[in-house]
């Protein structure tokens, strides 16, 4: 993750949010540091949505997937609950092996038109990452969810989700990625971080699989840290780093 900014970095105004839906392949994959901007949104009145493609079955490597898929489940769940969000869709497409191929578009272009969003959230694409080299999962999710928030706006991609579904199109106005080069800040001093901090601890069985001694605190306050102070603004002392793309 990109743990500088330039201090010419603007925030990202949220004034006038009112529903954004968080696309994901994972459960914990928002913790990392975007469920702070949620647990913000969410303290303002913003409904916040999360659509995981996938529920981790395969993450746990000497567990049952089908165990381990209900076990990360009740996980983010919680998580879920430190943050404010309410609405959570998992679906089951497979663990390590999504494609960014026509179903997965469709699936989040019929959940972007059923939550009708001002803006989607989801995850870095690029292969190379500030953290090191990318999930294929994570890659997967990025760019299927590019093209889902163009196609649940085309009344001619995928028909059957308004000739049968009856689900009309919808355009978010932005996407936003986290983890990648930011263009923007979210101030989440204070209470959205510990929030932040808290939902990722609340995944503890799959941090705990991952062996080693994995210091939640440390990293969520140190990148953010680095990025409140480089913007240069008194009372800042942790931010998130966002790309915000326009859809139009």
């Amino acid at each position: 993750m990109d743990t500088t900014a330039d201090q010419t970095l603007p925030f990202y105004d949220d004034a006038s949010l009112s529903h954004v839906l968080c696309v994901v392949a994972h459960p914990d994959d928002l913790e990392y540091g975007a469920s702070a901007a949620v647990a913000r949104w969410t303290a303002r009145g913003v409904k916040v949505s999360y659509l995981l493609l996938t529920a981790g079955e395969a993450g746990m490597r000497d567990r049952d997937p089908e165990e381990v898929a209900e076990l990360r489940a009740e996980e983010q769940r919680r998580a879920c609950a430190i943050v404010g969000v309410e609405d959570l869709v998992i679906l089951d497409l497979p663990d390590g092996m999504l494609q960014a191929d026509l179903e997965t578009r469709r699936q989040i272009a019929r959940r972007i038109r059923q939550v009708r969003p001002d803006v989607v959230v989801t995850q870095p694409w690029e292969l190379e990452v500030g953290w090191g080299l990318n999930h294929a999962d994570h890659r997967a999710a990025g760019i299927a969810t590019v093209d889902a928030v163009r196609d649940a706006d085309n009344p001619w991609v995928f028909r059957e989700l308004l000739e049968q579904e009856r689900l009309e199109p919808w355009g978010a106005k932005e996407l936003i990625v986290v983890g990648g080069e930011p263009t923007h800040l979210v101030d989440v001093t204070g209470e959205p971080l510990e929030k932040g901090i808290a939902s990722l601890e609340a995944h503890e069985q799959y941090l705990a699989a991952l062996g080693g001694e994995f210091d939640v605190r440390g990293m969520l306050e140190g990148f953010t840290a680095d990025l409140g102070a480089a913007s240069g603004i008194d009372g800042v002392t942790h931010a998130l780093g966002v790309t915000v793309h326009p859809m139009g």
